[in-house]
């Protein structure tokens, strides 16, 4: 296996991108970064000391110094040591409960259509990708953060799934919403992500493309290691658990 593997997951909002991507960092013994925690996380500091974010038809017209307001942020991941799962810190606080609510979900699309945001954050995700021996997920890495990843895969699914799925999640979470909003929540960022002016919502051309509508996890973490296996980017052995 190659030791400085590049691999990349794109798509479209509540397709299960991090699921995926922690279990095959997992599997193939490589680094996770959650690119999708990095913007929310910016978000929510934009939400907590009320900076003004701009919707689609104001991003050219409101004068706002936005590096000047991202300079002081610092962004980084660590181990909880209880879970074992990567968890976003933001100037030295710990906020991965907090960017999971819906409030942040609402405004994350128009935040990470920001230029400055967008400039910020891809030089952090790709400081990260240096030594390579990663995983990233998000909506831009196999067209922008890393366009030569070794792999690079997309993943979509029907929007009433993905809106089950991401209700079913936030139910267990405890989080009272309902169907109704969560599917008009992901309808919305689906047109912000994919109409957005800096580094739109594509696939990439040599991306492969992966359906999960009627996939579990686990057929989906198989699909992959196939794919790879059969690119020899990884050995055989890593398809048995």
């Amino acid at each position: 296996m190659k030791t400085n593997l590049i691999i990349a997951i794109d798509g479209y909002s509540s397709c299960g991108k991090s699921t995926l991507a922690k279990a095959l960092a997992a599997r193939l013994q490589l680094i996770y970064v959650d690119s999708g925690a990095m913007y929310r996380g910016i978000t929510w500091y934009f939400l907590e000391n009320k900076i003004p974010v701009p919707l689609a038809d104001e991003l050219d017209v409101l004068n706002y110094d936005y590096s000047e307001i991202l300079q002081p942020v610092e962004i980084a991941f660590q181990i909880n040591r209880a879970s074992g799962r990567s968890e976003i810190v933001l100037n030295g606080q710990n906020i991965e409960n907090q960017i999971r609510n819906l409030e942040v979900s609402k405004w994350v699309s128009h935040v990470s259509a920001i230029k400055e945001v967008r400039e910020k954050l891809v030089t952090i995700q790709q400081g990260l990708g240096k030594k390579g021996g990663i995983v990233m997920d998000g909506r831009d890495i196999g067209t922008t953060v890393f366009p030569h990843a070794d792999f690079k895969i997309f993943m979509t699914a029907e929007v009433g799934i993905r809106a089950k799925r991401r209700f079913q999640e936030l139910k267990e979470k405890g989080v009272n919403t309902s169907y109704n909003e969560i599917l008009k929540n992901i309808t919305e960022r689906d047109y912000e992500d994919t109409n957005r002016k800096v580094s739109p919502l594509r696939k990439a051309k040599d991306a492969i493309e992966l359906n999960n509508t009627h996939l579990d996890e686990n057929e989906q973490l198989e699909f992959v290691l196939k794919k790879l296996e059969q690119k020899n980017l990884i050995e055989t052995r890593h398809l048995t658990k």
